[in-house]
């Protein structure tokens, strides 16, 4: 059965793949609201509360592309059915950890599920959806990735204040029986298509090692830092690595990546550059800003995931508004649009002090989602329209682990000079003493220089996109 010819059971087949949408970007944003009390609980440095967050969105982004390949010539449902099984059992893992090495070791298992789902959730719609019905279809999926965005910092706080922090993690057990079970049944059911080939392994290797020794550095940079002998040296293997990956896929006869896409379409290079830097700039807000609301703020879990959903509710109720603008006026003016104002967004919250209205913090957070939504459908419609069909596959995978380097860099960057200011101990005074103690300024300050950092990725994202994007 060809995709245009439709399946029976499609619509069922959609809200199946929604949950593993939906699953994903809820872990992220769930976590964030809980990462303080974490913190404290399991007696982790700062660095080591990023990597409970940086090292789910390594793991993603290095397996996405090869996984995504593997599940192409394997069958996509089952690598679907492997990753909410990945997923749940990180989650159990997570939940039962003791320390930072066993939950940053159920962090990575986790980032495997997540990048089964993310690699195959898409896919299957459209494998089993005709054209006339696959943008709807798509616009639901997408609809569920940014669902679990806005549920996860208000649900997070809520579990953290009324529960513990470990039901932030078995909330997905159920769940993912669930699902487990629902899909044994789809299977039967269901078509399977399967492509030739076999995937790129040094390449991916090459690829995993680049981008795991240059985030090391720069998320331990407050603690090593930039020019120390450990530092460097990572650096170096980076950059030794990603060269030998490149010069590699150009001689590859199946490439992970394919280098021409990149070499000879300059628009769907720039919108990539254009991705990287926008999650570069934004994804680490919400962690920041979670931390800085209950510790500087002394706001409990619940009251800021509450104030943290103007970033993601702004977000969801623009994108499909400016997915539609798009088709109208072209990517150049809108991404560019959303660029500005998340730089706006992130220079107002960097300016913000311990005592700071609430209603002004909203509002920054909701600029900031005016941005990301203004941006995020027609980036990705511009890039996605630059490649031939027979590509989109491939176009959807090199933009899917884009954007989730993007992501890991935010963490690794701006929560590296949020810790700055606090030297030796600070985190943990932080922790102790909460909006009174020695730590509180400290943060404020590191805070401050990371959200600027951000606005200034974002300003050059702003000139990426006036400089290549077609109109």
């Amino acid at each position: 059965m060809t995709p245009d010819a439709g399946f029976s059971r499609r619509w069922e087949m959609l809200a199946f793949t929604c949950v593993g949408a939906f699953m994903a970007p809820l872990d992220g944003s769930i976590t964030s609201v809980a990462l303080p009390v974490i913190g404290q609980r399991l007696g982790l440095s700062f660095e080591g509360a990023l990597w409970v967050q940086a090292s789910y969105l390594l793991t993603m982004a290095v397996l996405l592309i090869p996984l995504g390949r593997l599940a192409d010539q394997r069958g996509r449902l089952n690598f679907y059915l492997a990753g909410i099984a990945l997923f749940t059992m990180g989650s159990i893992g997570a939940a039962l950890s003791v320390g930072g090495a066993s939950i940053i070791l159920a962090r990575v298992i986790q980032g495997s599920g997540g990048a089964l789902l993310t690699s195959t959730s898409s896919a299957l719609v459209i494998a089993v959806f005709p054209a006339s019905e696959r943008g709807r279809a798509m616009g639901i999926n997408v609809m569920s990735v940014y669902a679990g965005l806005s549920l996860g910092p208000p649900l997070g706080g809520f579990l953290v204040d009324s529960l513990s922090w470990h039901w932030i993690f078995l909330i997905n057990i159920p769940i993912g029986i669930a699902v487990l079970l629902w899909g044994r049944r789809l299977r039967k059911v269901t078509p399977e298509t399967r492509t030739e080939g076999r995937v790129d392994m040094p390449g991916a290797i090459l690829l995993g090692l680049a981008m795991i020794t240059l985030l090391l550095p720069l998320t331990l940079h407050a603690k090593w830092g930039l020019t120390s002998a450990p530092a460097l040296a990572l650096f170096v293997l980076s950059a030794i690595s990603f060269v030998a990956f490149v010069l590699g896929e150009r001689s590859a006869s199946e490439p992970l990546i394919d280098i021409k896409l990149l070499r000879y379409n300059p628009q769907f290079a720039f919108g990539n550059v254009a991705a990287l830097l926008n999650y570069m700039a934004l994804y680490a807000v919400a962690l920041l800003t979670s931390v800085w609301l209950q510790l500087v703020q002394g706001l409990s879990a619940t009251h800021a995931g509450w104030l943290m959903l103007g970033q993601p509710v702004v977000q969801s109720l623009l994108s499909p508004v400016a997915g539609r603008l798009s088709d109208h006026i072209g990517a150049r003016a809108l991404t560019a649009f959303g660029m500005t104002m998340t730089a706006l967004g992130m220079s107002l919250l960097a300016y913000f002090g311990r005592g700071a209205a609430l209603g002004a913090i909203v509002a920054s957070l909701a600029v900031v989602g005016v941005g990301m939504a203004s941006f995020s459908a027609p980036n990705s419609s511009s890039v996605m329209g630059s490649v031939e069909r027979r590509q989109l596959g491939l176009a959807g995978a090199i933009l899917g682990t884009i954007r989730v380097t993007g992501m890991a860099l935010s963490v690794a960057i701006l929560g590296g000079l949020a810790a700055s200011h606090l030297g030796d101990g600070g985190w943990q005074a932080l922790l102790k003493y909460g909006p009174g103690g020695p730590g509180a300024k400290a943060f404020i300050w590191g805070y401050r220089t990371a959200m600027l950092t951000g606005a200034g990725f974002a300003v050059i994202g702003t000139i990426v996109c006036l400089v290549k994007q077609k109109k």
